[in-house]
């Protein structure tokens, strides 16, 4: 995709798009990390969204607490989750004048090269035509175990590979990796020399943790792509991160 030098790969976790009590999609969260990648979109990059979200807001439309343990309650949770969801973002994206399109993947859509191009021939022609932010999830309704990512954060290395973007950003709850003294570590080089930092610990609503964010920018920096891993609290930063300031952990290329 040489044509399209600019596409910045944006993955927003459960945590920032639910109430601080997991009970509710958090509008004004939405709107605010909508509104900040409207102003990418109009600056001229090409943003890209990877949004986790659909089981908690399924979750809380059937009026559940806690996520199900049986499979099949939580795949019909994300069914409707991911319409109310997506619902939600084509309200917004709207105001803007732009369009959202859905992509609905698992761990199959890669596993070969014809289906790989599939969906990159589909991503291409969503930003030749313009006017258009890819919204992208796992098929968590369908997928079995064996052909899910397992989370978003995973599925959002493998897009920005696929697309060759410009730069991963991976927001969370918090500003980036901390180490055990609190202070965030800026920027690495060397991902196995950070991982002793990782604390075992995700959202109620959520899957991954910041092990899988170290894991999904060393695919990425392995394919010669920077990652960040910053705060989503703060959605107004996301242009500063694009241009290389910002709060949050820098993962380089290799």
């Amino acid at each position: 995709m040489d044509k399209f030098p600019d596409i910045v790969v944006i993955k927003f976790g459960s945590g920032i798009l639910t109430q601080p009590d997991g009970m509710a999609l958090d509008d004004t969260r939405i709107e605010s990390l909508v509104t900040a990648v409207a102003g990418v979109y109009a600056s001229g990059k090409k943003p890209i969204i990877v949004s986790s979200g659909a089981a908690a807001a399924g979750m809380m439309e059937f009026g559940f607490n806690e996520r199900p343990a049986q499979l099949a309650t939580l795949q019909a949770c994300c069914a409707v989750g991911q319409t109310r969801l997506m619902q939600v973002y084509g309200t917004m994206f709207r105001d803007f004048e732009l369009n959202v399109a859905q992509l609905l993947l698992d761990n199959e859509d890669f596993a070969t090269q014809q289906r790989r191009e599939n969906v990159l021939n589909t991503l291409q022609q969503l930003i030749e035509l313009g006017g258009v932010i890819p919204i992208i999830n796992e098929n968590d309704s369908v997928a079995v175990e064996e052909l899910k990512f397992g989370d978003n954060d995973t599925l959002s290395a493998q897009i920005a590979c696929l697309v060759e973007a410009s730069l991963l950003i991976l927001l969370t709850g918090v500003d980036g990796l901390k180490d055990e003294q609190g202070s965030l570590v800026e920027e690495v080089a060397d991902i196995d020399s950070v991982t002793c930092h990782v604390r075992p610990e995700t959202g109620q609503f959520s899957v991954g943790g910041m092990a899988t964010k170290l894991e999904a920018a060393r695919v990425a920096s392995a394919a010669g792509i920077p990652a960040v891993i910053a705060n989503g609290d703060n959605p107004g930063q996301i242009y500063q991160l694009i241009a290389g300031s910002g709060i949050g952990t820098r993962i380089q290329a290799r």
